[in-house]
C-alpha cells in the first residue's frame, strides 16, 4: 500500500497555498526536482520570472550546506533590493534519508538554514513538508529592516 501525504498525518491543503504562491506573483525556482508540478499540483509557468524580472517568491532546493550557501550569495543582490521577497529553501529530510536506505550526500539541516538567515538579515518564519522527501522552511527579511 502507498501511503499519501495526507494519510501519514500531513496537511491536505495543496503546496502551492502552503508556500502562499498567488496569482499575479513572479517567481523564480532553483534546483526544483523534476516533479515540482506535480508536487505543486499547479501549472506555474505563466508566472516564472523572465531575465531581469525581480522574483516575488523564490523557491531553492538544496543538498549541501555548500550549495546552499552558494546560492544564497547570489541570491543576496536580490533581497537586498526586494526586501518583502519571500524565500523558501528545501532540503531532504533526515527520514527519508533513513525511509529509502541509502546515502545521499547531504549535510543540510533546518538549523543550517536558519543560522545562515540570522547572520544575512534574514528570519525564518514557516516551516512545511514539500513532499516525503523535501522539508522547506521560509526566509525572509524582518519586518523591522524592510525598506
Amino acid at each position: 500500500m502507498i501511503e499519501t501525504m495526507a494519510s501519514i498525518g500531513y496537511s491536505q491543503k495543496p503546496l502551492y497555498s502552503k508556500l502562499g504562491i498567488k496569482t499575479g506573483m513572479k517567481i523564480m525556482l532553483l534546483n526544483q526536482p523534476e516533479n515540482y508540478y506535480s508536487l505543486l499540483e499547479k501549472n506555474i509557468d505563466a508566472q516564472l520570472c523572465k531575465k531581469k524580472e525581480i522574483p516575488d517568491l523564490i523557491h531553492l532546493f538544496v543538498k549541501t550546506e555548500k550549495e546552499f550557501v552558494a546560492e544564497m550569495e547570489k541570491l543576496n543582490p536580490i533581497y537586498k533590493n526586494n526586501s518583502s521577497l519571500i524565500i523558501w529553501v528545501s532540503w531532504i529530510k533526515k527520514s527519508a534519508l533513513r525511509q529509502a536506505q541509502r546515502k545521499l550526500l547531504t549535510d543540510m539541516t533546518e538549523d543550517t538554514i536558519r543560522l545562515y538567515a540570522l547572520q544575512h538579515d534574514l528570519v525564518d518564519v514557516k516551516v512545511c513538508a514539500v513532499n516525503e522527501v523535501w522539508s522547506g522552511l521560509k526566509l525572509v527579511v524582518p519586518l523591522k529592516k524592510r525598506l
